[in-house]
């Protein structure tokens, strides 16, 4: 049902139209400038979600290294466009990436942040078995999934 799908120069106008609500807004950078990032960054990879053939959503994932623990990936922006928010792609895409990233190499934990005032952000990410590292980065708490105990 959801599928990740690399951002080119075939969907990268689409994956810029998409667009958090504006309660969201403080919560996430833009599209546009995750892509304009990730061509500063060459080793992070940008990603469309999909539901069938429609793009719903927009991730970005990078190896660590530095930080934390420098054994894993950081997911660094994840969003789910506002039309097709509660429909449980959220969640699903979640689960694609982590499958995708714990058949990385070498990856023992997988790293994720949130605005401390984001209850939704926090609640799936504890639901998919991320644990609270008890940091804070750019004003974001930090929490990790030990890829060893967790199979999603």
């Amino acid at each position: 049902m959801i599928t990740l799908r690399e951002i080119n120069q075939n969907n990268w106008k689409e994956c810029i139209r998409l667009k958090t609500t504006e309660e969201q807004e403080k919560f996430v950078a833009s599209n546009l400038y995750s892509l304009a990032e990730s061509k500063f960054y060459p080793s992070s990879v940008p990603l469309g979600i999909y539901h069938h053939e429609t793009m719903v959503g927009f991730m970005m994932y990078d190896r660590m290294d530095s930080g934390y623990q420098n054994s894993g990936y950081f997911i660094w922006r994840f969003m789910i466009d506002k039309s097709h928010q509660g429909k449980g792609y959220g969640k699903a895409a979640m689960q694609a990436v982590i499958k995708l990233l714990q058949e990385k190499p070498g990856c023992k934990e997988i790293l994720i942040g949130y605005k401390p005032e984001n209850v939704v952000a926090e609640k799936l990410y504890l639901s998919l078995g991320f644990q609270k590292t008890g940091l804070i980065e750019h004003g974001d708490v930090l929490v990790y999934l030990p890829v060893s105990h967790q199979r999603a």
